[in-house]
């Protein structure tokens, strides 16, 4: 049993010591559903007031670093921005010519100890980590999310994993706790692969029921009166149900913003030209997504493709 560990049980959960990297949208929710199901969460945030906010509403305590963080955890969760975020936390700050500073989760964690991170990011890069974390007798597992933030309030994530068996069924546990389902899919990137099959699917559905809402206007017809006919057909989606009526009346103050989206998209082209995967649909929706950023659209939800039929 990793260090840190207590034989204390709340119900039939035995309470872990746990460290949470990242507390924005997804990542403040998350670790506040582990403190909630009596782990010992320690967490840290780079606006150390939002961690220490998390921590007098969920009992927690805050860390000056990730490293101080991880001290003494059995599992490690990050949920940060793009691959270099990820590195600063788990790796240390770079200072430059491949130095960098020893404040990263990395180095606070004990042999045997379990990182888990949620961000979206390459699959090179979960690939790299998991070399890095065998040397130093740790694990890793890259485990992307998918269900946005009401996903991450309600604990309904959908969580994708790569990486060795053994810490997989060490972490699915405590995941469980801000998930509905937690699924190893393959090896080390695996996980970050899967998220981007989900990606492309979620870009080519909205672009779809975009155009749809557009030509139904376009035509004439009730299309809130339309929606509520075809959701209960084979158009039906989850995007339909959530995101039809909002994009109908102009609403999209939001959601997964098109900026996060257009950093999933760039991941998935980057890895289809090492593949040879071939994506012009998902490439074309892209490009669209780009109009949307220079139109001030940044932060609207991904749904917001609709403004550019109108």
């Amino acid at each position: 049993m990793p260090a840190g560990t207590t034989a204390r049980e709340y119900g039939t959960v035995i309470s872990r010591r746990l460290a949470f990297v990242g507390l924005g949208v997804m990542g403040y929710p998350m670790a506040g559903h582990l403190a909630r199901a009596g782990h010992r969460v320690t967490v840290y945030n780079r606006t150390a007031a939002r961690a220490q906010a998390w921590a007098a509403e969920f009992g927690g305590r805050s860390a000056p670093t990730p490293r101080e963080a991880a001290e003494g955890a059995d599992v490690v969760f990050t949920c940060v921005g793009n691959d270099d975020d990820v590195r600063s936390v788990v790796l240390g700050t770079d200072l430059g010519n491949g130095v960098r500073t020893d404040d990263g989760a990395f180095a606070g964690m004990g042999e045997g100890a379990v990182l888990v991170d949620h961000t979206t990011a390459s699959a090179a890069l979960a690939r790299e980590l998991h070399g890095l974390a065998r040397q130093r007798g740790l694990h890793f597992v890259d485990a992307p999310v998918s269900g946005g933030q009401a996903g991450a309030v309600n604990g309904a994530l959908t969580v994708m994993c790569g990486g060795d068996a053994e810490p997989f069924e060490q972490m699915k546990p405590m995941a469980m706790n801000f998930a509905r389902a937690v699924t190893r899919v393959g090896e080390s990137g695996a996980g970050q692969l899967a998220k981007m099959v989900n990606q492309v699917a979620i870009a080519g559905l909205v672009q779809g029921l975009a155009e749809a809402l557009a030509f139904g206007r376009r035509a004439g017809l009730d299309m809130a009166l339309v929606l509520q006919v075809i959701g209960k057909g084979a158009a039906q989606s989850w995007q339909m149900d959530n995101r039809g009526t909002t994009m109908l009346e102009g609403r999209f103050d939001f959601g997964f913003a098109v900026d996060w989206m257009r950093k999933d998209l760039g991941l998935v082209l980057d890895e289809a030209r090492r593949n040879g995967a071939q994506l012009p649909v998902t490439a074309l929706v892209d490009q669209f997504y780009a109009e949307l950023q220079q139109t001030g659209g940044s932060r609207h939800d991904t749904s917001s493709l609709i403004r550019r039929l109108k």
